[in-house]
């Protein structure tokens, strides 16, 4: 799909993980889908495509902005945009499908910078830091029979991962991966 999208210093840039995600999709018409961590609006414009149903947040307000700039540059209007950190947004709602491309990259003290574009990237020092946060909370905000689609690195331990879904009762794969200099992409499909 061609999708016009303008970008920002302070709002992660589309890449391959970003593709990895919009190009692989679960979601099937009617679905009510929850993106976390929206950035520029790119996988939930692909969403978009294929259920009215979109809801998106992030806890970068530029990228609260942007994405809204570049939904209504697509005339795109069928997605609800939300400022806040993870499920804070949409605290007592539930959704079939919930797509998150976590900022999965270890990050030393040193590494971390001093702007909003840090929340794309900073995983802590495992990399797990907003994952863990996520799992946490991510089976509340899941409908019967509800998907999840996250992105990760191998950086960031995918079989731990893995080990916590199956502990949540998911049902989990990794569905697809891209090699990178030092790491796989991955792309987890998971079930409940």
């Amino acid at each position: 799909m061609n999708f016009k999208i303008d970008t920002s210093e302070t709002v992660y840039k589309p890449a391959e993980d970003s593709y990895l995600l919009a190009e692989n999709l679960i979601v099937e018409p009617g679905d009510y889908v929850l993106e976390i961590g929206t950035g520029t609006g790119i996988v939930a414009m692909y969403a978009s495509r294929i259920t009215d149903n979109v809801t998106v947040t992030d806890i970068n307000l530029d990228a609260v902005v942007l994405a809204e700039h570049n939904f209504k540059l697509n005339n795109i209007d069928n997605i609800e945009i939300l400022f806040g950190n993870l499920f804070e947004p949409v605290k007592n709602r539930k959704f079939d499908v919930i797509l998150f491309n976590t900022p999965y990259l270890p990050t030393e003290k040193d590494e971390v910078i001093d702007d909003n574009l840090n929340y794309a990237f900073d995983g802590g020092l495992n990399g797990r830091k907003v994952i863990d946060l996520f799992l946490d909370e991510v089976k509340n905000h899941l409908n019967d029979k509800g998907k999840l689609q996250i992105i990760q690195s191998s950086l960031s331990d995918n079989n731990e991962t893995l080990r916590k879904l199956d502990e949540l009762g998911f049902i989990s794969e990794i569905a697809a991966s891209e090699h990178f200099f030092f790491e796989d992409i991955t792309l987890i499909n998971s079930y409940l």
